[in-house]
């Protein structure tokens, strides 16, 4: 089973341009078929506030690409968007598709990062959530919400997830925080953490990448560096398994009375 992350600059407000990069890279990457691969927090447009702009109802422009490229491709995406509900209210949210180019699960970032105005403008979810990738439980999150472990531990909890994607839009003045939780949340729970982050400018930050794979054991299996490309790696489920029957920690978040 296979784990890839892309990092690229993404083109501020610009979905056109941001779709093309993404397809030149998947094109380029030739991921094997039922690769699970994460692309950034709002990867077709930046992390804008701009939501009169950038956001989009279900079926829009970039949940139909997406949906292409998870079917021309055969692979499973996990990638972030401004998304307008029902309620007129936008979430930042992770959305997820199959092979078959289906929308088959979304989450919405339960931590807006509030020192940067997200909160502002979008609502927050209220629960984490997983998906079913081949035999593993997959559970998605959005950047700041990295540094809330409870939100992780939630959702252990309740599936024990063998694998937790992070998208993200981390500056490089904190990267060394984004490396260290990553391994921090790995080891914790026992799982795969598949992470993708941005390189380039926006008009407030810069991005240094560092896009990674960490193994249960908090080891970085795969790095993307400050480039633009991608971190790919093989998981072992059977290691995995082996490794939490031996040493069954996660059993111990509800402990029976």
């Amino acid at each position: 089973m296979h784990l890839a992350a892309l990092q690229f600059d993404i083109a501020w407000e610009n979905k056109p341009a941001n779709f093309e990069t993404v397809h030149r890279l998947l094109s380029k990457a030739a991921f094997e078929k039922d690769t699970l691969v994460a692309l950034p927090e709002m990867f077709a447009t930046g992390f804008s506030m701009n939501i009169a702009v950038i956001s989009e109802d279900y079926g829009g422009p970039t949940e139909q690409f997406l949906a292409d490229a998870a079917k021309e491709f055969g692979i499973w995406v996990v990638a972030g968007a401004a998304m307008r509900a029902k309620d007129g209210r936008v979430r930042n949210k992770a959305l997820v598709f199959s092979p078959s180019g289906k929308l088959i699960a979304f989450y919405a970032k339960m931590r807006p990062f509030t020192p940067g105005g997200e909160a502002d403008h979008y609502t927050a979810g209220e629960q984490p959530i997983s998906f079913q990738w081949q035999d593993c439980a997959v559970s998605p999150f959005v950047c700041y919400d990295l540094r809330f472990p409870e939100l992780f531990r939630q959702i252990a909890a309740q599936r024990k997830p063998e694998v937790y994607v992070v998208i993200a839009s981390w500056p490089d003045k904190r990267i060394h925080h984004w490396v260290r939780l990553l391994q921090a949340r790995a080891i914790e729970n026992q799982a795969y953490v598949l992470a993708a982050n941005r390189i380039g400018t926006d008009p407030f930050y810069t991005y240094p990448g560092r896009s990674i794979i960490v193994d249960p054991q908090g080891e970085i299996i795969a790095d993307a560096g400050d480039k633009e490309g991608w971190a790919s790696a093989t998981m072992d489920v059977e290691a995995l398994s082996k490794y939490r029957a031996g040493l069954p920690f996660l059993a111990d978040l509800n402990p029976k009375p």
